[in-house]
């Protein structure tokens, strides 16, 4: 059964975080109530602080930004100052990109790597109109299509694969965005603040923030008062090139999993994570009583094309028990918009841990256990 959401529920799930988000926590739009918001909670790539009516935004240890309203404005020593609120913009990642969606901001985002796994009838239809430009991908980007978008800053990932050096020469202000990086949840969806006060959307970034602050913390709280004394076990991934790459116990992922009740199998201290041979992958999640796949399945996944990809897989437990968690990139717009919904995560999972814990008629978003 396929789990593809369309264009139409898609905007009304973005509706109604949003207006949640609002409705639940309204923010004044007192300037220092604003700026105390700003200041992230569970974030830790970036700083804020005012200083007289300038945003001084640090993102990592090597990049200062000051946010000025006017050109005359100076910048502290050591700042990059950049002139706000920008009116275009270029998105390296669809992390980035969920930001302007979840914002309704679409209008300032003028160039995009690619379009592979997008969903947004909204950015498509700007794709195929060229009001949105293809700049080509990391390490191989087209400096024309770049300076055609006529970008105020470009949102780049530093750390990742990338071929920078010839947007640098055009002097064009980059400007890191660390939300991959994250290893909280609700960190990762933070960064909507850090965009919001580059495109002059503060208080409605903070107003959508809060909503799903809540929501994910309320949802956790239900979990945590189960008080369970034994949690299900999870395990995630699959063989790919003959490795298993494993996502760490300090993964966001992982967190989602304990925050959503269950235990991880794999509780190290690696962030990124570790490539596994099988054998050792078995040893550590044989009896595990659910497995997380995420992938790009062309057509409807199933348990037999589980087993075809790798024969083996059927000697887990959780095989056995149908008990696979599955959501596939190429009927879901996952990386697109889960970035700013981990709540809706969250929810998804706490509906297969503990389904009592939820309406009896909810319908999953992203995950839903494979039939």
């Amino acid at each position: 059964m396929k789990r593809l959401i369309g264009f139409e529920l898609f905007s009304m799930v973005l509706l109604i975080c949003s207006s949640c988000g609002q409705r639940d926590n309204t923010i004044s739009g007192d300037a220092a109530d604003i700026d105390s918001l700003l200041c992230p909670k569970y974030a830790t790539g970036y700083q804020v602080k005012d200083s007289s009516g300038v945003k001084l935004v640090d993102v990592g240890k090597d990049y200062h930004f000051a946010l000025v309203h006017s050109d005359d404005a100076e910048a502290p020593d050591g700042f990059v100052k950049v002139r706000v609120p920008i009116k275009n913009t270029i998105c390296m990642t669809a992390l980035q990109l969920s930001n302007f969606t979840i914002l309704d901001a679409h209008d300032i985002v003028k160039g995009l790597t690619g379009t592979k796994n997008l969903f947004n009838k909204d950015i498509l239809a700007r794709v195929k109109d060229g009001r949105i430009v293809k700049i080509g991908m990391e390490g191989n980007f087209d400096t024309e299509m770049v300076l055609a978008a006529n970008p105020d800053v470009i949102f780049i990932s530093p750390f990742k694969r990338g071929g920078y050096d010839a947007i640098k020469e055009t002097g064009i202000t980059l400007v890191p965005h660390l939300g991959y990086k994250e290893l909280d949840p609700l960190g990762q969806a933070e960064w909507i603040k850090f965009v919001g006060m580059f495109i002059g959307k503060e208080k409605e970034a903070c107003e959508v923030f809060a909503g799903i602050e809540s929501r994910y913390n309320s949802l956790k709280l239900k979990v945590d008062s189960l008080n369970l004394k034994e949690l299900p076990t999870v395990f995630s991934g699959e063989m790919h090139s003959g490795m298993w790459h494993a996502v760490g116990g300090k993964n966001y992922l992982a967190q989602i999993f304990r925050d959503a009740g269950a235990d991880y199998v794999i509780k190290d201290d690696e962030t990124a994570g570790e490539n596994l041979e099988f054998e050792k992958m078995y040893e550590l999640a044989a009896n595990a009583d659910y497995w997380r796949i995420l992938n790009s399945h062309p057509g409807d996944f199933s348990y037999e094309a589980l087993k075809a990809s790798e024969p083996r897989n059927e000697l887990f437990k959780s095989y056995k028990e149908r008990k696979v968690i599955y959501c596939n990139m190429k009927q879901t717009p996952y990386y697109e918009i889960s970035p700013v919904m981990p709540d809706v995560l969250l929810k998804d999972f706490v509906a297969i841990f503990h389904p009592e814990l939820v309406e009896a008629d909810y319908k999953p978003t992203f995950y839903y256990l494979l039939k």
